[in-house]
């Protein structure tokens, strides 16, 4: 039986065509540089998001951290949202191995945070106060795609007070999908931009940081300090480049499932959606307490996996087919059935 795993966007295997590539990959040392296939992946990716420059990673988390510590030195501070990957899901890298200070704050119920509250926290110029350098955005914001207007007048407020902006935009192409816009003009709202090759665009490793050329080089030598320089990186980076070739126009396809999924279940007493949040690839469904466990192991003996308790987010991705949504949905009624609240 397969296995149909909606716990992220994380869990997809390489295609075949992934698979090819990798086998095929022309290889160098990357730490020289002289790694071909890496190279090619980072001016595709530059090209893509018009950036001076990009430099591949091992994690989207290592991308993040090296965009703070591009931005930041000793004792400055990052303005960043309170449920945002960069501050709560990070291990606190930036804290801990650069002594960058978070400032965070509550996102807004469209993933965005308030410009306004953002002015108030930055600090004056004065000795009591780290020095507030950098402002940190997310796009996508829990599948929610922030608004370009939005984007726009962030970035001038970022510029306007003298701070970069790094926008954690491991969702970016879904984001660019559901608006129908070309990637480059999203990231042209930020200084840098990770990218994130391993959840939707289905890459097995890696991610990209994005930005000025002054500052993807002060990444390339964090990410040697870091233990991220990964010799023959160009067996990766070719999945990379199948991503970023083949699979960015099909996210829409996982779009469509998750909007499928969510209208589906919204239908089933016990069970809460709010379909104006489900925007791209995820879906939040809220149960009751009491039963959400036993959901959770009724749909694992269904072969169904999903993550949460009481709230759970399902994630669509390119190994899930309309045909698995179905049995998903046919699972979850006849819990529901049996188990009514």
């Amino acid at each position: 039986m397969k296995v149909i795993d909606l716990r992220s966007d994380t869990v997809t295997l390489p295609t075949p065509a992934m698979r090819a590539a990798m086998a095929a990959a022309q290889v160098g040392d990357d730490v020289y540089g002289e790694d071909p296939t890496v190279n090619r992946l980072q001016a595709m990716a530059s090209e893509m998001l018009q950036k001076e420059a990009a430099l591949f990673v091992s994690s989207g988390t290592q991308g993040n951290l090296l965009g703070l510590l591009s931005h930041c030195e000793r004792g400055d501070e990052y303005i960043v949202g309170q449920q945002a990957h960069t501050y709560r899901y990070e291990a606190g890298g930036g804290a801990v191995l650069g002594s960058i200070q978070p400032q965070p704050l509550d996102f807004l119920p469209d993933g965005t945070l308030d410009l306004d509250r953002i002015q108030t926290l930055i600090k004056p110029d004065d000795f009591h106060f780290a020095k507030t350098r950098l402002l940190c955005l997310e796009n996508t914001q829990a599948g929610k795609v922030l608004p370009m207007d939005y984007l726009a007048r962030a970035f001038a407020l970022a510029g306007s007070h003298g701070l970069g902006l790094h926008l954690d935009g491991a969702r970016i192409f879904n984001a660019a999908v559901k608006l129908k816009v070309p990637v480059h003009e999203i990231a042209r709202h930020a200084d840098t931009v990770s990218v994130c090759l391993s959840k939707g665009l289905g890459a097995p490793v890696g991610s990209l940081l994005c930005g000025p050329a002054h500052l993807i080089q002060k990444a390339l030598r964090w990410r040697k300090m870091l233990g991220g320089g990964m010799r023959q990186a160009g067996i990766l980076a070719a999945a990379g480049i199948v991503a970023l070739t083949s699979h960015v126009e099909r996210l829409a396809e996982d779009h469509d499932h998750a909007a499928f999924l969510a209208r589906e279940l919204s239908e089933i007493a016990g069970i809460r959606i709010d379909l104006d949040a489900v925007q791209t690839n995820m879906v939040f469904m809220e149960t009751p307490a009491p039963s959400s466990a036993l959901l959770t192991s009724f749909l694992k003996d269904h072969g169904i996996l999903v993550s949460g308790r009481g709230s759970f987010r399902l994630v669509t991705h390119l190994d899930i087919t309309a045909s698995d949504i179905q049995k998903v949905i046919d699972a979850v009624k006849e819990f529901f059935i049996q188990n009514p609240s």
